[in-house]
């Protein structure tokens, strides 16, 4: 049995150039962001991505794996900042999302850098959504912050 699933939606219209879409999710969180080609591959112009959606979902599932491992190892976090940037690119004439690079700023008090480092790096092998991107090269950059 699935732990959960979620769903969203895109309705477009029109040709890829040209056209727009609004993406929705069912929880009422995602409503009728606007989306075109035009602000996946230039300017986003207000207007978000595949890709956007993409590293929002990896930032905040990182987010949830570090703070999950850290607690496991019986650190308090005080703050986790974590971004992600999914970069696409051509591959064989063919638009691929090529990259996504994670950066983590934490703040957490009672571990040293090299031990905030380890649990970093199994947070990112616990992360369903960096298994998802397996395919991916995916990169992963800790700091940890003064508390």
């Amino acid at each position: 049995m699935a732990i959960a699933s979620r769903t969203a939606r895109t309705t477009w219209q029109g040709s890829l150039a040209r056209g727009a879409g609004e993406v929705s999710g069912d929880s009422g969180a995602l409503t009728a962001l606007p989306v075109t080609w035009a602000a996946r591959t230039e300017e986003p112009g207000g207007k978000t991505s595949p890709e956007e959606l993409a590293a929002a979902a990896h930032s905040s599932c990182f987010s949830m794996a570090l703070s999950l491992r850290l607690g496991e190892n019986k650190l308090e976090v005080t703050r986790l900042e974590v971004s992600s940037t999914v970069t696409l690119d051509e591959v064989d004439g063919l638009p691929t999302v090529t990259t996504a690079a994670i950066e983590v700023t934490g703040t957490v008090d009672g571990v040293d850098a090299a031990k905030f480092q380890e649990i970093v790096d199994e947070a990112a092998a616990l992360c369903p959504i960096s298994r998802l991107f397996a395919g991916a090269k995916i990169e992963v950059t800790a700091t940890l912050a003064a508390g």
